[in-house]
């Protein structure tokens, strides 16, 4: 009976030990993350903004981690292809996902995507904000956003404006704001924002939402009139101007772009910690900051549970405007 019990102790020693040993490793494996060259999924094209918040902030990555740190830009079908590689990929940290607020609204926009934003992707944190601005012809006789929702009702319909193309950022933003003022407008899809800017400069179309970067130097030129900037909070480039929330005088009338960090689900916490980390601090490096600057972009930096609370809130925020709309992506 005592030699039983005593190979019983033995057999429940080594399997304790086993299992001390796997933590150990675990534990030793997430403290020293990252060991090997880290890669950024970018899901849209080079030279975007997205595209340079990833190189910008890649690089500094690369250089506190004395590891390489390598940008791949997947783009195709609005961002779907690079983001599934992304959802499909080991979940160990060592893939990650940088990209915009444009990946929840797909989920509406599309009949199916082969992700789910919420189930596949564990949030790291928000990186920056891109802001649009409410802007209109000269020809328009609207000053404030008050004055163009009079106007837009006066006349349902005739009030025309653009966007780049069905289904995006600036197509839902106006949607958003026909929806909570109770505006009627007709809209004008074009292939790109350069058409579309080009037309409401020669009067054909009245209206659009633009990157306030883009629009700053229009607007200062007298080529066109800024009568919001930014959606819940005013920009630091245009102090004087309102944002869209206090325009309209509603609270979560929310229209920013917003830029994020993922990595795939069931990443461990520990990881998710330490790219946090990371993150965070290199967003406050004066390069960083001036290189997303000068793409419109402000950096934010947070906890990654704000930016799951980001991705839940827009979830539904979009979902809704494009039901609503029964908007069609192009």
């Amino acid at each position: 009976m005592n030699e039983q019990r005593i190979a019983i102790a033995g057999y429940w020693c080594k399997i304790i030990a086993v299992v001390c040993g796997l933590a150990s490793g675990l534990a030793a494996a997430q403290e020293t993350y990252p060991a090997k060259p880290v890669r950024i999924v970018v899901p849209f094209t080079p030279g975007t903004g997205i595209d340079i918040l990833a190189r910008s902030l890649g690089q500094k990555m690369g250089d506190d981690w004395k590891v390489g740190v390598v940008v791949e830009n997947r783009p195709g079908a609005s961002g779907n292809i690079g983001t599934e590689a992304v959802a499909k990929s080991a979940p160990d940290g060592y893939t990650l996902l940088m990209t915009a607020s444009t990946f929840i609204m797909n989920r509406s926009l599309f009949k199916s995507i082969p992700y789910d934003p919420i189930a596949d992707f564990a949030p790291v944190a928000p990186l920056a904000i891109g802001q649009l601005a409410l802007v209109t012809n000269p020809s328009v006789k609207a000053r404030t956003v008050k004055e163009f929702v009079a106007l837009a009702k006066e006349s349902p319909g005739a009030m025309t404006y653009g966007s780049p193309g069905n289904g995006t950022p600036h197509h839902l933003a106006m949607e958003l704001l026909k929806a909570t003022m109770g505006i009627n407008l007709l809209h004008v899809p074009y292939k790109g924002t350069a058409g579309a800017t080009q037309d409401l400069l020669g009067g054909q179309i009245s209206a659009m939402f633009l990157p306030v970067h883009v629009a700053l130097p229009l607007v200062t030129a007298g080529k066109l009139n800024m009568l919001a900037a930014g959606g819940t909070q005013r920009t630091a480039v245009t102090p004087d101007v309102p944002s869209l929330a206090e325009a309209v005088g509603v609270r979560d009338i929310d229209t920013d772009i917003w830029y994020g960090l993922f990595a795939p689900a069931r990443t461990p916490p520990a990881v998710i910690g330490t790219l946090n980390r990371t993150v965070n601090k290199l967003l406050k490096n004066p390069e960083v900051a001036d290189a997303l600057e000068k793409q419109g972009l402000q950096p934010t930096g947070g906890t990654e549970e704000q930016l799951d609370r980001m991705t839940r809130t827009d979830l539904e925020r979009w979902a809704k405007v494009v039901r609503d709309a029964k908007i069609q992506p192009d």
